[in-house]
């Protein structure tokens, strides 16, 4: 259900490969982009309250270029999400852990353990964990690309299946062997 904030927003959504994704926008950055839902007003849902009073994009963010980008990723086109992010969203841990984990190169990933120890605090992959539950950005910030520390595809909002299918579209390998062996689209 879409959740009211304390800002100017605006929405859009895309149909992707992988079903609708939404979009939320204000005057300084992305404020939401959901997973993929089965349907248009399912991404709606997700994304925060708009305002009456639509804001326009910041600079950096044409909202035109990242649907084209959203659409090519779910099609197997390496693309570089590099949109700036509304800095107003999550305490100072999570904007960290965000912002390391949005440096995890396609292909690859890192377990809650390495994101906390990278973050400065290795004891803390717990709250890696929540600042990964709680990123309102999945697929710009790539929470799919942290894994469990047994590289198990463990906390995933959209499930495990659809964190499987992102990580197989995007070839990634763990310890050296293929992360997905067998699995079918």
């Amino acid at each position: 259900m879409s959740r009211k904030i304390d800002r100017d927003i605006g929405i859009t959504t895309c149909q992707t490969a992988f079903g609708w994704v939404g979009i939320a926008w204000s005057a300084r950055g992305l404020a939401a982009v959901t997973l993929p839902q089965s349907s248009q007003a399912g991404a709606i849902d997700l994304l925060p309250q708009p305002s009456d009073s639509v804001p326009s994009p910041p600079q950096g963010l044409d909202l035109s270029i990242l649907v084209d980008k959203l659409y090519r990723y779910f099609e197997g086109e390496p693309v570089t999400l590099d949109e700036p992010l509304d800095p107003a969203t999550g305490t100072e841990f999570q904007r960290h852990v965000w912002t390391i984990a949005r440096d995890i190169p396609r292909g690859q990933t890192r377990t809650y353990g390495q994101i906390a120890r990278a973050a400065g605090s290795p004891e803390a992959a717990r709250a890696v964990g929540q600042a990964m539950a709680r990123n309102p950005w999945p697929i710009v910030v790539p929470c799919h690309r942290v894994l469990g520390s047994d590289g198990s595809l463990t906390g995933f909002g959209g499930g495990v299946e659809l964190k499987r299918r992102m990580l197989q579209l995007e070839g990634a390998q763990a310890a050296g062997q293929q992360l997905l062996d067998g699995f079918q689209t």
